[in-house]
């Protein structure tokens, strides 16, 4: 493509208007890896250091550079890889401006009385000491100036006792996540063990993460973010209650595609938006070969010809294009949430490069070990309805169990207890409730009446049980909560006791009180009061 045709293209290209972009022009970049930094302290483990400040970044060949906020300036951030049971220790340093570049609202929860710009870094799925799980009153400004009530350390201590899976690292400020994530503070975190080694899967170049999100722009090229609702509202800038934006982007490019060889290549997606999900497939009808969710691995593989995922979700899956010689190869979103003619594509896969050597990678027949909980193990179970109110302004707003976040704690599961918990889903929308420490298995999902238990507490099922989804049968932290439905999710409190959080991963919900506090008891060692310290 000479100067001048480019030049035309980019005349006629309007970032803010779908119709305009042409897709599957940029190729997909696979982010680059952490590199890791000596400290005589960490001498257990890997020490990486990541700068959290201000970039440019292009995120369509005819677009302008736009404002970012990304890990090392980058969109998605670094990859960190990680050994099972070797520690890794991250220092995120806070290196941003003071001011937003998108509209903060400051009637929200601890937002009002702190600083404008602040972050904490949440490793999403880790089993982890509560000190460096990302509680979002850990938060610290530049230079670690301010910080909120339960910043305990600047170094975040990652012992990695779990198996191997694909985690993601992303902010968890009070008041601010969905601004920050969407601004560009989010990347993968892989964690590997010696299953994962002996099990001879695509790798190196093979295997390849893909972070999505929906974002819109403006004319200019900047990242376009709505500072109201679309109804009146007496506050400015005013949260509204989800945001979904008219692009989609993979590893930071908009409708990117992926030239491949004719072979199995494995990969492991997030779903990073605010608020849209996604019901992926190919264009061809291949199925996927889906090897591992949230968790880690399956027991065996399972052919899924397509998988819903709400934003926090992940998907471990193989596709072989060994057939497919000359094709492209589109990956679909067959959404109807929010039916678009443009993001109901999300990227293509063109067979197109040479295959370089025998494709020596393998389908195994079989993965991990099963270990199941069993209902009937439980020590406790609970009932948690997700419901409906409005803030002081008037605006609707999403609750766990009819409480605020600052409400004293309600949910104090005892160390290495094993509990269920019936998430009661009363609200018109679905909800991807994501538990911070724990891996859950879903075990049902039953219709209940909604207007009996709205009027007095009585819970009437209306329907069967329903099964879990084929591609929810593995180990999760975030699972859809459907409208109407009683989700029964099973989980062991083991290994941490301390401060975490269950939250809906909408993040405009989260933000607006659809998150609670959950104090894991340990009697032997209470857990102490947080106080500052490095």
């Amino acid at each position: 493509m000479d100067k001048k045709e480019v030049s035309f293209l980019q005349n006629k290209v309007n970032p803010s208007d779908p119709n305009t972009i042409p897709k599957f022009v940029d190729p997909l970049q696979k982010p680059t890896t952490a590199q890791r930094k000596p400290n005589k302290d960490c001498k257990d483990g890997d020490y990486y250091e990541l700068q959290m400040k201000e970039a440019r970044h292009r995120f369509h060949k005819h677009f302008p550079l736009s404002k970012v906020w990304g890990y090392d300036g980058l969109c998605p951030g670094p990859t960190i890889e990680a050994s099972k049971d070797k520690t890794t220790y991250v220092k995120y340093n806070n290196r941003l401006p003071t001011k937003h570049f998108l509209p903060v609202d400051r009637t929200l929860h601890s937002v009002s009385d702190s600083v404008e710009v602040r972050t904490v870094v949440h490793l999403h799925g880790a089993n982890v000491n509560w000190e460096s799980d990302g509680n979002p009153e850990s938060w610290y400004s530049k230079d670690y100036i301010h910080t909120g009530p339960k910043f305990k350390r600047k170094v975040h201590e990652y012992t990695n006792h779990q198996p191997g899976t694909t985690m993601w690292y992303h902010d968890h400020t009070m008041g601010i996540t969905r601004l920050n994530v969407y601004a560009g503070l989010a990347g993968f975190y892989l964690l590997r063990d010696g299953l994962e080694e002996r099990l001879k899967l695509p790798s190196g170049k093979y295997e390849i993460p893909l972070m999505i999100q929906d974002r819109s722009f403006n004319e200019d090229g900047s990242i376009f973010y709505p500072d109201a609702p679309p109804f009146p509202v007496p506050v400015h800038p005013s949260i509204t209650p989800g945001f979904t934006g008219n692009t989609i982007t993979v590893n930071g490019k908009v409708w990117p595609f992926l030239s491949v060889e004719p072979r199995k290549y494995r990969f492991r997606i997030v779903n990073a938006s605010n608020r849209r999900g996604y019901v992926l497939s190919l264009s061809n009808d291949q199925p996927f070969i889906q090897i591992g969710t949230d968790g880690g691995f399956l027991t065996e593989p399972c052919e899924i010809n397509s998988v819903e995922l709400l934003p926090a979700e992940r998907f471990d899956f193989i596709i072989d294009f060994s057939n497919w010689i000359g094709e492209k190869i589109t990956l679909r979103n067959l959404d109807t949430e929010f039916p678009d003619e443009h993001t109901n594509v999300v990227m293509q896969f063109q067979v197109n490069a040479p295959l370089m050597g025998t494709d020596t990678s393998e389908i195994p027949e079989r993965l991990a070990e099963p270990m199941d909980l069993h209902e009937h193990h439980a020590h406790i179970q609970r009932n948690l309805p997700l419901t409906v109110s409005t803030d002081s302004y008037g605006r609707p707003m999403l609750m766990l169990d009819n409480k605020m976040f600052h409400d004293p704690v309600t949910e104090k599961p005892a160390l290495d207890s094993i509990e269920v918990w019936n998430i009661i889903n009363g609200t018109p929308f679905p909800h991807p409730v994501h538990i911070h420490l724990v891996q859950f298995k879903i075990l049902e999902r039953r219709p209940f009446n909604v207007a009996l238990y709205d009027k007095d507490g009585k819970l009437e099922f209306t329907g069967p049980t329903e099964e879990p989804r084929d591609y929810e049968r593995g180990w999760k932290d975030t699972a859809k909560v459907e409208p109407g439905t009683v989700t029964k999710l099973i989980m062991h409190w083991k290994d941490h006791a301390g401060y975490y959080m269950w939250h809906c991963h909408f993040l405009e919900h989260e933000d607006h009180d659809m998150m609670r506090p959950i104090l894991v008891m340990n009697d032997t060692h209470p857990v102490q009061q947080p106080h500052a310290n490095q």
